[in-house]
Order: structure tokens, then C-alpha cells, then sequence
């Protein structure tokens, strides 16, 4: 598998404290990957520092040419990023939201929406199967819905590594798979790269074909995640018992049981 995103020996600080250290982690392009880890561990941190959102030190590339070489205009392009529990004006519409993930792609001081702008805007909203609610105000959208139209606008940059930040977060398990067979589908339709930091351990057993570890702000392993998400791994690093189980579809879930 060849790195669309490469981070080496990269470290990052919040106010002074250290909360990622000497961290390299390479991202395979054209699949899925979790990050996983106890909360606090850096996940997000990590998340962020790869989209540039934070400062760090190291190095971090992008199809081997480093991140910060790229304008901001130019880097939208290539990865978009979906943080936790995004905001936005709650009389905007989801055609509103969607349009103005197309302001990477627009001229000067981003004014104005061409035909090539509302071509992408519709495509989007057509793969996230967002198309009937397009007039909907984002204050009457489920929740899940709501991460539909949010997954809609970072399509509509037609960026080619879309990251997630706990996309299921206070879903429930209806819209939580939802959410997750979507991006099954994008990146296996679209051939988009999918990076998404996760708690639910099943959903990366299930859905990734990556999976990456951190703990205390430093990688643990990396790897298939049916060879790295294993009880031993859930006992080391999450502190939990955990038994395993073979689902109806053939797929091994793991069901913590008991602390360590």
C-alpha cells in the first residue's frame, strides 16, 4: 500500500505541554483508516496537525511534498476535514452548507458560485442522498442527517483524503451505521481516502481497511485491523477485558466484559 499522507518523528504542544511525541504514522491511499486510542491519547490532536489546523514539528507530507508548501487554497483541495460536532448558522440551508465547500475552487477572494460550482454542489448532494432535502433548514435535520450534509459539503471540495473526526458521535446505532456504510461507499466508489478517528472498535474492525494505535500521545502499532485489534490489544492499551465473538455475517466483534 503506497502513503498518500506521511507524518515522521512529529510532535505537538498545547500550552506548553506535550501531547504528541515523536509520532510517524503513514496513511494508505485509496483505503480506510482508524486511528484509535484511550481518550486523551492525541487522536484528535494528530487529526489536526495533519490538516494543518495545528501547529507541530516534524515533518508531514502529502503525495511526498511537505504540507506546509501548499497555500491554504491548494491544500483544501487535496484533504478536507469534518471536526467534531461541526457548527454552522442555524438558518443556513443544506444547499448553503454544501455550496460553500466549493469556496477552495473559486476565484479571487472566493466570490460568486458558478455552473461548475452548482455541478459539484448537486453531485454531492446526490452521493450523501441529500438531493430531497436540499431546502431543509440545518436546525430541523436529524442528527444524522445533519453529518450527511456536512459529509455533502466536504465532498463538494472534491478533495482526495476527506478525515473525520468521531463522524458518530451522539448518534444512534441506526444512523451510526448509516454513517459508516456511506463512507464504505465513497471510498470504494469514489476511491476517496478515508481517515477517521473512531471509538467504537467494531465500527474499525468492520469498515477499515487501516487501522493505526496511539497511546499517550505515541503510536502503539499499526497495521490490518483484524491482526491488531485483538483482546491483548484492548487489554494493553484500553485496560479492559474483552471477549470475542464471530458475527452472523462473518465478522469478529469484540465485547468488553470486565476492567484490568
Amino acid at each position: 500500500m503506497s502513503a498518500i499522507i506521511s507524518a515522521e518523528h512529529v510532535d505537538i504542544g498545547i500550552d506548553g505541554k506535550t501531547i504528541v511525541k515523536d509520532l510517524s504514522l503513514a496513511i494508505p491511499e485509496g483505503n480506510v483508516t482508524a486511528i484509535i486510542g484511550p481518550n486523551g491519547c492525541g487522536k484528535s490532536t494528530t487529526l489536526k496537525a495533519i490538516s494543518r489546523i495545528m501547529p507541530y514539528s516534524g515533518r508531514i507530507t502529502f503525495k511526498g511534498k511537505d504540507i506546509k508548501s501548499f497555500s491554504h487554497r491548494e491544500f483544501a483541495r487535496c484533504l478536507a476535514i469534518l471536526t467534531q460536532s461541526p457548527q454552522a448558522p442555524a438558518d443556513l440551508t443544506v444547499s448553503d452548507l454544501v455550496e460553500m465547500g466549493r469556496f477552495p475552487h473559486r476565484g479571487f477572494l472566493g466570490r460568486g458560485s458558478s455552473s461548475e460550482d452548482q455541478k459539484h454542489v448537486e453531485w454531492a448532494l446526490a452521493q450523501t442522498n441529500m438531493t430531497g432535502m436540499r431546502h431543509r433548514l440545518l436546525s430541523t435535520l436529524s442528527g444524522g442527517e445533519r453529518q450527511r450534509a456536512w459529509i455533502a459539503m466536504a465532498l463538494a471540495q472534491r478533495p482526495e483524503v476527506l478525515f473525520l473526526d468521531e463522524p458518530t458521535t451522539y448518534l444512534d446505532i441506526c444512523h451510526q451505521l448509516e454513517i459508516m456504510q456511506l463512507l464504505a461507499r465513497l471510498n470504494k466508489e469514489l476511491g476517496l481516502t478515508v481517515v477517521m478517528v473512531v471509538h467504537e472498535l467494531n465500527h474499525a474492525i468492520q469498515f477499515a481497511d487501516f487501522v493505526a494505535v496511539i497511546k499517550a500521545g505515541s503510536m502503539v502499532t499499526s497495521g490490518v485491523p483484524k491482526e491488531v485489534i485483538t483482546g491483548r490489544l484492548l487489554a494493553d492499551v484500553f485496560g479492559v477485558q474483552a471477549d470475542e465473538f464471530i458475527c452472523s455475517n462473518g465478522q469478529r466483534a469484540l465485547v468488553p466484559v470486565d476492567l484490568i
